[in-house]
Parts: structure tokens; sequence; C-alpha cells
């Protein structure tokens, strides 16, 4: 008997002393683990780090995706991943999709985190009808569409034309499997974590651009009003990839909030 090829693991980065603490860092879609660059050099320093990829957001998926993508599933698979590297507790961050993989561990698995960061994230992203739309039309035409239109999404038009902002929207072209960036829209789709917020107690940093047409301000807000306790940093001139357009303040921000996480 024949047996289909087993899924491939998609590959991660992990970087930093191995006795350092552990952060988990989870990207957007339509990125990969380099989204993080910026901010490495910083982090490394005092984190282990281990950035990990969404399905099919490296290079070409050997099979299609033969079950529905969800957040939840998404969240199974990190926590494996740090399983798998002996990690027990974890600080994370995540930006908008990537956002939400760590605020549903937060929620559902809350002795597994030690602190959390939201960059451009959401509890809700939107009608799923939107996002069942752009899954048809990846599976149907690839990322290309997604691809020309992505500079608007992702940057202000002062920051779309840097050669940082087009290798990150050449790379959606290129390297995105469109089977498994549609899987992540259906994942946006079912996700909702409004209701749940109360229940996250890990201290948490909510970070928002002010110019996001994705997941602004309104998006941030609701996630700082419904997380108790949380901190609300809002940045002037940036969009949804506030990590790559606003690098210094996000790091600051974000160096500020882990190492107080490291104390408590």
């Amino acid at each position: 008997m024949t047996h289909p090829p087993a899924a491939r693991p998609e590959p991660h980065a992990v970087d930093g002393p191995h006795d350092a603490p552990p952060l988990i860092l989870g990207p957007s879609l339509g990125t990969s683990h380099t989204l993080w660059d910026p901010q490495l050099a910083a982090l490394v320093g005092r984190f282990r780090t281990v950035r990990w990829n969404l399905p099919g957001h490296t290079g070409p998926l050997p099979t299609a995706p033969t079950t529905t993508t969800t957040v939840p599933g998404l969240a199974r698979r990190v926590l494996d991943l740090a399983d798998s590297l002996g990690i027990d507790r974890f600080a994370y961050a995540g930006v908008s999709l990537g956002g939400a993989v760590g605020a549903w561990i937060a929620v559902h698995h809350p002795a597994r985190l030690t602190s959390l960061a939201l960059i451009c994230s959401s509890a809700r992203f939107g009608p799923p009808a939107a996002w069942h739309d752009r899954a048809a039309l990846v599976r149907e035409r690839g990322t290309g569409p997604i691809a020309d239109t992505a500079a608007a999404r992702w940057f202000t038009p002062a920051f779309a034309g840097t050669p940082r902002a087009t290798a990150l929207v050449d790379a959606l072209r290129r390297t995105v499997a469109p089977a498994g960036y549609a899987a992540c829209c259906d994942a946006l789709a079912a996700y909702d974590l409004r209701a749940d917020l109360p229940r996250i107690a890990a201290p948490t940093l909510v970070v928002a651009g002010r110019a996001d047409p994705a997941t602004g301000p309104a998006h941030a807000r609701a996630l700082a009003d419904g997380i108790p306790d949380a901190t609300l940093r809002e940045l002037p001139r940036a969009a949804h990839l506030a990590n790559v357009e606003r690098p210094a303040p996000v790091r600051t921000a974000l160096l500020a909030h882990l190492t107080e996480g490291t104390d408590r």
C-alpha cells in the first residue's frame, strides 16, 4: 500500500543563547520569519528567539493542505515546536495573524506564556466573506494579485517604495505557496477571540500603526480594552507591518515589555 507523503514541517529559525529566556516570534500573513529581521539583533542579545513560519510561506507545499487551517491548529504547531526545543514557558510576540496565534495560546494555554505582544493584530479580522473571497482569488490566480496590492496594505506611501518594502512584496509574489496563503485566509475568516479577551492573564503589549488600513487603532484599542491591564502603543507613520516601517519604536517598546516580563 502506498501512503501520501508526510507533511513537511515548516522551517524555523532559532537564534541567541541556549540558556537565555525563550521568545517565540510569529509572522504576518504573506511573510516569513525574516519579517523580524529589523528587531532580531537587539532581541538575540537577551533572548533565545524562535521564529516560526506559516504553512507554505517559505516555498511550495509538497501537497495541498488536506485539512482546514485554523488559528487553534497553528497554535498547536507553535506549542509542538516549543516542546521539540525543550521550551516550557516562553514570551511571545506576533504580527497580525502571528499575534492572533499568540492570543489564542494566552487564552487556552495560559501556563505556557510569560508575556504577550500583539503587533498590528486583532481579536477579529473583519467579515469572514472577505477572507473567503481572497482565498478563492489566490487559489484561482496565485499570489500575484495579492502582491500587486500588498504595498498599499502593508506600508504608508512614503515607505512603500523602499528596498525593504519591495523585498517583502517580491517574496510574497515568488515564495509563498497559494495553497498555504489561502488556507491562512480561511483561518482568519474563522477567528473571533473577542469574547475571550478578558481571560488573557499574561502581561500584554498592544502596538498599532495609526495608518494601518487592515488592523488599525480601533482594532488595537479593542484588544487593549478587552485584555486586563494591557498596554497600548500607537505609532504614527506606520501601516500594517509596523515593525518593518518603524523598527526603532517597535524594538524599544518590545524590549521594555519583554524585559519587564522576565522579572515577573
